[in-house]
This record gives structure tokens, C-alpha cells and sequence, in this order.
């Protein structure tokens, strides 16, 4: 299993519209991928690791794939579609990460 990682780096006076994101962005997401998209989480920064210090990304979301090419044979064809809501909810430009779930638990 993969993760794809996408996150938004926290900027001074940065606009995320993280109910338009959880709503509709990534929804629309996963509607497009359809079961290539096994599931995905969607996480609001709160606060770096020493007190009082700023999350360093403002939200991100991990989109989790059976494998890269699953991922990549159901983003692609609607990747333009997904890029071009990004305006709706920030600025920012996202940071992805593809990475290999190596263990996971539930308890």
C-alpha cells in the first residue's frame, strides 16, 4: 500500500478554506479515483513540535493507493480537473510525497 501525501505549507496571512477542502476538494478527489482510492484523512496544522511554535503545514491530506501506478492511472486522467479547484480553497502551492505504508496499527 502508498500514501500520497499532500501538504500545505503554513504561511503568514496564508487563506485555506479547510471546510471548502474537506467538503468539496477532496471529495472531488476521490469521486474521480474511484476505488483506486482506498480511503483518505484530511488534517487541519495546529502547532509545531516545541510550545508555541506554528504548525508548519496549514492542513494536508493522505490519499492511500493499493500502489504507485494504481495512483497514478486514477489521478491522472483527472489531474487537470483537480489542480484547477485548488484556487477555490488557497494559494498555496502543495507539497506531495509518495511513500510506501510500511507497518500499520490500529490498537
Amino acid at each position: 500500500m502508498i500514501k500520497v501525501t499532500v501538504m500545505y505549507p503554513n504561511q503568514p496571512d496564508a487563506r485555506f478554506d479547510h471546510a471548502y477542502y474537506r467538503d468539496r476538494h477532496m471529495p472531488l478527489v476521490q469521486a474521480r479515483m474511484g476505488e483506486a482510492c482506498r480511503f483518505y484523512t484530511v488534517d487541519r496544522g495546529l502547532a509545531g513540535g516545541a510550545p508555541g511554535a506554528p504548525a508548519p503545514y496549514v492542513a494536508s491530506c493522505h490519499i492511500f493507493c493499493d500502489s504507485v501506478e494504481a495512483f497514478q492511472s486514477a489521478f491522472g486522467p483527472h489531474a487537470r480537473e483537480i489542480m484547477a479547484d485548488i484556487p477555490n480553497y488557497t494559494e498555496l502551492e502543495p507539497v506531495i510525497q509518495i511513500s510506501e505504508v510500511v507497518v500499520g496499527s490500529t490498537g
